[in-house]
Formats: C-alpha cells, structure tokens, sequence
C-alpha cells in the first residue's frame, strides 16, 4: 500500500471555515461551477493582480512559535528608568489569564449592542469611575488611543469651546512629555493653531490671541508643581487649561480637579499593562461638566431597560463624527477597550489602599536613591518630585560613562541636555534595584556605596497644598474583590454576560470579525515583547526591528505601495496620517494651497472629519442609483476645483459591498488634475491576493489590522491603521521626536511611541507567516464565497440592495429592511430579537439607514453560516406574522426582543406568544442558549439623565434586596 505524503497541520485549514466539501455545496447553492467561477463574476478583470503575492511559505502553528521566538529573542529585557509617560509594572495574573488571554474577551466587538455587551461596560464604567475618582474631575470617557492624542484631542475641544474671538494660540509647557508635544504640533499645524512652549512660571496669558494652555503632572523632568495660580490665571484670561497627569502619582498628589483644572489627560498604562514598546495602553481623558456633550471619543453612561431595570449603554452613542461629517471637531470612533478594562480591573482588585502603598513605596525608594545619590556628590535638582529625580552631572563625559556603565549592568536610564540624567522608579522597583543604580554612580565617580534597605516610613516633604487629602476609589466595587477567587468570579460574572466570536458568529459589515488564532495571540503576553520601553535605546530592540521591516515588507507587497508606517494606532488615525502625507506632499511641491478632498456620500463618518482635522476642505461626491460613485459628478467637481485639489478620499470595495467597475477611471481623473487618491483600507479584506490599492491606482492607503489582518476588536479596542504609500510620497510618512523613525522629509508624529502599539504587531506578522501569500489569497476568495453564500440564501426573503455587474456582492452586502416599515417593524427590531437566536446583528443602519450590512469572513463554517440564515429567514417569518396581521402590531415577539431569563421565569405571563417562541425560536438555541442581561434599553433615557460614572454609594447603603421586574416591553 503506498502512501502521500504531506503537511498534515496548514494553517491555512484552520483560518479558513469551509473545507472542501462545504465549499463545493455552498458553490451549488449560489449557481457556479467553481470558485474561480465565481471570482471572475465578482472582481473586474481589469483590477486583478497579474501575479501571485510574493511572500514567504506558510509556517505551522508550532514552526512559526518555535520561529518567532528566536526572533523575539533578539530584544533584550533590561530594567527601565526611563520614564517619560512608561513604566514597568505588574499585570495581575488572575487578570492577564481570564481578560487579556480570553477570548470571551479579546473578540467581543464595540458595544453597539448594548443588551449583549453589559459585562464590557460595567468594566468600562468601573475604568470611567477610576480616572473621575483620580482625576477629581466630573466626567471620563472610555478611553482614547494614547496620552498624545487625548491631549491633542483637548487641545480641539478648547479651541472649537473657546467664547473668545481669533484665538489661535495654544500654551505648552516646556515640561511636557516631548512626544506630547510632538502629536500636540502635528495637529495644531493644519488648523492654523500656533503653539506657544515655555516655562509655565514666566509665561505671559495676557495674549488675547490664547485660549488655552497644557501642563504636565509630574513635569516630564520628575518636578511636581502646584499648578493651582496658574490654572486661576488662566481662567482670569479666558483661557482652558489641561492638566497632563500620572495616575499613580495622583493617589498621593493634589488632584488637577481640585486645582481648577478644565480637563485631565494622561496614559493609564502604569495600572498593569505592559509596556509594550509602546502601546497599545488606554489614554484617559476626564472634564468638567459642562463639556459632557462635547468630550471626544466614547462615553460609557447608565439607563434603564424595559423593565425599569439599570442598564448601561454607549452615552450619546451617534458620536458627532458620524453625524456632523465635515463639521466634526474630531474623528475619533473609537477607543482601548480592551486596556481600559485591564486597567480598571487593576483598581478593582488592588483597591484603593494597595495603590497608594504602591504609590508610597515608589515614593520612598525614590526618595532612598536620592539620598544615596546625593550622598557619592551627585546633584539632584527637583525640589519636589514623586518618583523621577533629575541629576546633574559635571560633564557630558561623566554622563555618557554612565550610560555606559549602567547598559553594561542591563539599566536604562534618560538622559539629555548632555549632562543630564533622568531616573523614574516604578512598581517593580525594590531595594536591590535601588542599589543597583546607585553601584553604577559609584563606579563611575571612584566612590564606595553604601547599603540600601527599603525604608520602614516615609515623610511626605511636598508642600501641604500638594498632599491628596481627598478621597478616591470609595465605591464598593474597588473594595470588594481584593481576594482571588472574589475578582476571578467577577471577571466571570462579567464575561458571562457578553457575546463574543466564542459564542457565535458576529456578521458585522465593514467590521470584518474573522478568527483571531489562539497561536497569533500567544507571544503577546511574552515578556521579550511586553517587556521593553519605548524609548530604550534601538540596539536593545532587534528583534522589534526584524518585526517592523519584515511586515512592512509584506504589506507593501499585499498593497503594491513603496513604503508603510506602522505608527498609527487605529483606522481613523491612519486615515489622518495619510491625508497629512498628502498634504505635505503638496506643500512640498509649492501647492499647499491645495486643500480640495472629494469625498463620496457614502464614505466612512470619519473620512470627511479626518479631512478637516488636515486642514481640508470637504466637498462630497454624489451617489447614483447603483450606491456608486456618481462619476459624471466627480468629474465635474474635479474639473471645477482641479486648481485646488488635494485628494480623493474613496473605500474599494465600495462601502456597500460591490468592486466599482469604474474605479481605475475615477483614480486616473483625480491625477489628471493634480491630486492624490487616499484608499480607506476598511474593506482590505476582500482585496488581499487579488487587488491592490496601488493596482486600483490608489497613492496611499491605511490598513486596518484590527480587520483584515487577526488583530482581535477587544471590545471596541485596540485597532491598529498603518498606512501605505507610493515611493514619491514615501519621504513624509509620520516621524518621531523622540526616536529617529528614518524618514526624509517626515510629518509629525500621530502616536506617542515611534511605532504605535508596536506589541500587537506580532498578531499580524503571526498571520501573515502562517497563512503565506497562497493562504492570504484564498482567504480572500472565501470571503467572497461565504458573503455570496449568504445573499443566496437570504435574498429571497430580504432583497439585497446592492449588487455587481454580474449579480455578486464582494464580502459584504447590505440586505434591505425598509419596507416593513410598514408593519411597524424597525431594521432595530430585527437586531434586538437576533439576540434571542444567540447572533449579535449585522451593521445597522449604515451605509443605508434602516438596512443591515453582513459580512461573514472566511473564517465562518457552512455550519455556522446555515444557523445564521436560519435565524434570519425565522425573523423573516415573525414579521410577516405582523405584515398579515396574525401578529399584533406592538405586542410581538419582535418588539419585546431581546427576551431576558427574568422576563421568561416570570410568574405572570401575558404575552401573545409562548415562552418557548420567545426563548427557544430554533431548535439549535436550546444547546447552546445565550440570555441577553437585560430587556432592550431605552438609550433616550440615558441621554436625557447622563450618568456615567458608577451608581454613587450612598444608593447601596440600606437599599433593599430588590427583585428584577418582568419586561413590560418597549414604551410607545
């Protein structure tokens, strides 16, 4: 008997949900004969990539593990002093296991559904809680991408806020973190905002040309300042101010709230989340009341269900990107979910107590090293500090023989101004530690040190206006679950009440929620990624190196471009960073009056508020009858402003799910007269292998890797958006101040670290060299057969709106709801009772309103698309129940949905359909049942009563046991 051989474990099978079999019945279905068949019938001929993706071979699980840890073996763990805005800490196991390494967590998707979605905010709200608490300001968001850009994005909101006319001057600290700075330039710059840096204790506010000033707590030398007369002259001159600020360092120090401060920013990095080579952490951002319907990004706030019951939701959830479009005063949508729960978690289960004995053992080391310090000769100049002291040394010389001998003893300290040295303590730092800094001073100067012993008291020698005597963390849920087994039943309990891609399918358009392997996530948590500084000198960080030019390298090839930045950290930032390209571009060629952007009606929210964030002027391309772009109007409009235009803005796919046979025309006008073509990388997925940008004729695009490329949502974060370019706009590509990033003529940063969440990269280079160039294509080409798949099965009972010249949707189609209006059916209806089928909905409402956009992914089985349609053509069926009035108009089981087991169990049942119809609609639900946590909330409620922040203590003190009521439906 002979036998073949071959790999008997492809990545590629386990990506992939259909195997060979399925495939072949699925293909029946739609009416092929093949998919080859199906691939010409969807994608033009004319955009087809004329050879294979050169990349290398696909690895297996093991071999790519056994591969990369090689190559992460390269970066060497050396203990930070750096500072700066990162600090070594301590993730708590329990923590790290059960969130950051569970997938109930790590694949939920943004709370939209906020029935399905409780768990996640009540961690956010916990999160929003801490930084109010923290901060003693009176409002927080869900987080923003970095301490950069919230400080950026305050920056905006003082400006858009100001009552005082032709303000366009902004006040900066010198003493502000040098990448603060670098991101606060880089934005200011396109909106004509003049920054104004210097010394906070000289500076004159006088200048009516201010409206508002930001200042750093601790300063980024380790001073600490009462910022409190600055902030009340400020205010005097009709000025906002920002207050920059270290959490860990506010359990000791005098909240910026409590000094006057308009909003607080910062990294909530040092509340257990690994450094990371510089992200992804959550930054904060907390403000005063009366900005609560302007804060930028997510707001996480309390309502109420049907049953009267609490329930939490997204606050003010069309955030006004989506809304306002070109008028948008920011293009944030989104957040960091995910590290906004770690952190928060942290507080939960350390409590207040533990992190300010955190907080005071930090300080007591800091203040043990300076005694050691000053003891050998050496000058210490902060006055008042909380962990970083700033040394002085007596030569350049003197400083660089101490950079050597502490990297020599693995330490990395900061050092500038050439006889400066900076040196930050953190939460790992212990008395060794301490005597291992002070040895390596003592060697340098010839002198002996002395022993070091962690002190059993410290006294706090700041000034008595700046010692926290204002409570914080008092809320029961940060002291309760200080013991193990309480925060691991918390966690579970939370977990428990989200729906994630580990229950089922989640078929959002646009959204692209494919398999995150459990091999591309394991290195995450590896200390060889998680451990390094972002600022640690670029020698320490080859295997990083070999990371960052291996995947650029492949994604130039995915896309076609000449060049990729990995900087940006979410998609609308890489939409901001490529316009910024175009628009240095332009400058550097004597147009920089070139600030026309066609964008077309159906674009993304956050393309037209990006456009205007780089200094653009919006004008919008109109739609025909198909949803494509009208392109008898985007030639006239081009014609018109050819003087003037700086760029097309345009999704490929279009954003309704079609290839645009006319796409290599439209790409070529826009050169014609001038300008650039910016691709939104949204729809990447159904182009990987088969197209590219740079074959469309596209001059820059952002990647989302949060999509196309594994990097799981998190529940709505991180993201990741870097973004490819053609070789004459490869020159302006983001820069960095910080660390030298290697481009000729580069932009300023739009990240605080040099390559944005640098220690997710490793999801998809994992991808990547797992799937190998063959796998990535027919990846896409499974997309496209399961998207088809679905319109085959679904059309018939829900037509689908848009559709390709041959009949085919891309990877996405956008299904039709509109009509049963007429029976009193909302496309809302139909997501809330998808909940009781145990499916998350589809997009809704957009490109279209009142329609739903389902993408599959490749990575769905047969099996798993089949119950998805079931449940859709069941749904179908509950509505014509109504259509033909067997179904009361209002009592149904579309309008009660979602169906809560409270509401189920209840004793009184009065409803116009059986209990089992509500909860059991297919029989597949009954092995596998997932209750939503509560009845559909009433997010009016919540707006029209913003509450966003956890229910004040004084409600838990003798409140009585109150039992759930029974869902008495939506109010009409």
């Amino acid at each position: 008997m002979l036998l073949k051989t071959k790999p008997a474990d492809v990545f590629v099978d386990r990506h992939n949900g259909p195997d060979e079999v399925a495939v072949a019945q699925m293909l029946r279905t739609i009416g092929v004969e093949s998919l080859d068949q199906l691939i010409d019938e969807t994608v033009p001929a004319a955009i087809r990539l004329p050879r294979p993706l050169n990349l290398p071979a696909a690895l297996t699980e093991r071999a790519f593990l056994a591969k990369f840890k090689q190559i992460a073996g390269q970066n060497k763990i050396y203990k930070n002093y750096i500072g700066l805005g990162y600090h070594d800490t301590q993730l708590p196991p329990v923590i790290q296991r059960n969130i950051l390494e569970n997938p109930g967590w790590y694949t939920a998707y943004t709370p939209y559904q906020a029935e399905i979605a409780q768990g996640r905010l009540e961690a956010l709200l916990n999160y929003q809680t801490m930084i109010i608490d923290l901060t003693g300001l009176e409002i927080a968001n869900a987080s923003l991408l970095d301490e950069g850009t919230a400080a950026a994005e305050a920056m905006n909101m003082f400006h858009s806020q100001t009552k005082k006319k032709n303000t366009t001057k902004f006040f900066v600290s010198e003493l502000v973190l040098p990448q603060t700075i670098d991101v606060l330039r880089t934005r200011a710059t396109p909106l004509n905002i003049e920054l104004v840096i210097g010394d906070h204790r000289t500076a004159d506010l006088s200048d009516e040309a201010l409206f508002g000033a930001m200042l750093q707590y601790p300063a980024a030398d380790g001073q600490v300042f009462d910022y409190t007369d600055f902030i009340t002259q400020a205010h005097a001159s009709g000025l906002f101010v920002t207050v920059a600020a270290d959490l860990m360092a506010l359990t000791l120090l005098k909240s910026p709230g409590e000094m006057g401060a308009d909003v607080c920013v910062g990294n909530s990095q040092r509340f257990g989340v690994p450094m990371g080579y510089g992200g992804p952490h959550a930054g904060f951002f907390a403000t005063k009341d009366q900005f609560k319907r302007v804060i930028p990004g997510r707001l996480i706030g309390q309502s109420i269900d049907a049953a009267g019951n609490k329930a939490l939701r997204m606050a003010l959830q069309t955030r006004e990107q989506h809304i306002r479009r070109e008028k948008a005063t920011s293009n944030i949508c989104t957040a960091q979910v995910l590290l906004s729960v770690l952190a928060g978690m942290y507080a939960v289960y350390h409590g207040p107590e533990r992190i300010r004995q955190f907080a005071t053992n930090i300080h007591a080391l800091t203040q043990t090293l300076e005694k050691a310090l000053t003891a050998l000769g050496v000058e210490q100049s902060n006055e008042f500090y909380f962990d970083a002291l700033n040394l002085r040394l007596e030569s350049q010389e003197l400083q660089q023989a101490v950079k050597r001998e502490a990297e020599a003893a693995g330490l990395n300290f900061r050092y500038f101004d050439e006889v400066r040295v900076g040196i930050s303590l953190h939460q790992n730092t212990e008395a060794s530690d301490v005597a291992d800094i002070v040895s390596v001073f003592a060697k340098v100067l010839g002198k002996e040190a002395g022993s070091i012993e962690m002190p059993a008291d410290v006294e706090l020698t700041w000034p008595e206006g700046l010692v926290r005597t204002s409570d914080y963390l008092t809320h029961p849920i940060f002291n309760t679950h200080h013991s193990e087994h309480e925060m691991l039943r918390y966690m579970k309990q939370l977990e428990n009440k989200d729906l994630s891609l580990a229950h089922s399918m989640i078929p959002l358009g646009s959204c692209t929620m494919k398999l995150n392997a459990t091999a591309e996530m394991i290195p995450v948590t590896w200390p060889e990624i998680g451990s390094l500084h972002p600022f640690a000198p670029r020698e320490q960080a080859q295997g990083y190196k070999q990371i960052f030019e291996e995947l650029e390298a492949w994604l130039c090839e995915v896309t076609g471009f000449a060049a990729v930045s990995l900087q940006p950290n979410s998609g609308a930032q890489g939409e901001y960073a490529g316009l910024l390209v175009i628009r240095a571009y332009h400058e550097g060629r004597g147009e920089g009056h070139r600030n026309i952007a066609l964008i077309p009606a159906s674009a993304h929210g956050t393309n037209p508020a990006s456009a205007v964030m780089a200094g653009m002027q919006v004008v919008v391309v109109k739609s025909d009858d198909h949803g494509s772009i009208d392109v008898a109007d985007l030639k006239q409009k081009a014609e018109q402003h050819a003087a003037n235009l700086s760029c097309l803005m345009v999704t490929y796919p279009s954003t309704h799910g079609v290839y645009e046979e006319t796409i290599i025309d439209i790409c070529r006008t826009i050169h014609q007269h001038g300008g650039r073509v910016y691709m939104d990388g949204a729809n990447m997925n159904a182009q990987v292998g088969l197209t590219s940008p740079a074959t469309i004729g596209a001059d820059v695009c952002h990647l989302n890797l949060h999509k196309t490329f594994c990097i799981p949502h998190g529940g709505g974060g991180p993201g990741v958006g870097p973004i490819g370019v053609v070789a004459d706009l490869a020159p302006y590509l983001p820069g960095h101040v910080v660390i030298e990033v290697g481009h000729e003529k580069a932009t300023g940063a739009v990240s605080s670290a040099p390559w944005g969440s640098a220690s997710i990269l490793p999801i998809s280079y994992a991808y990547i060299s797992m799937m190998g160039g063959e796998g990535l294509t027919q990846a896409t080409r499974i997309a496209i057969l399961n998207a088809n798949y679905i319109k085959a099965r679904l059309e018939e009972h829900y037509p689908v709106l848009y559709v390709g010249e041959k009949g085919r949707c891309a990877h996405e189609m956008i299904l039709e709801c509109r009509h049963f209006k007429k029976a009193g059916i909302e496309v809302e209806d139909i997501a809330k009772r998808l909940m009781d089928y145990g499916y998350h909905a589809p997009t809704v409402s957009f490109p279209v309103a009142g329609t739903l956009m389902v993408e599959p992914t490749e990575s769905e089985s047969k099996e798993e698309l089949d119950r998805f349609c079931d449940a859709m053509i069941k749904i179908r069926h509950e509505i014509r129940a109504v259509e033909e009035g067997r179904a009361d108009a209002k009592d149904n089981l579309l309008k009660h949905a979602p169906h809560t087991a409270a509401t189920i169990m209840a004793n009184e049942w009065t409803r116009p359909y059986t209990r089992e119809q509500a909860a059991y609609p297919i029989e597949y639900v009954r092995a596998a049942k997932f209750w939503p946590a509560v009845s559909r909330i009433d997010s009016a409620f919540g707006d029209r009563n913003l509450i966003c922040a956890c229910t004040p203590i004084e409600e838990y003190v003798d409140a009585e046991e109150k039992l759930v009521e029974t869902d008495r439906g939506p109010s009409y």
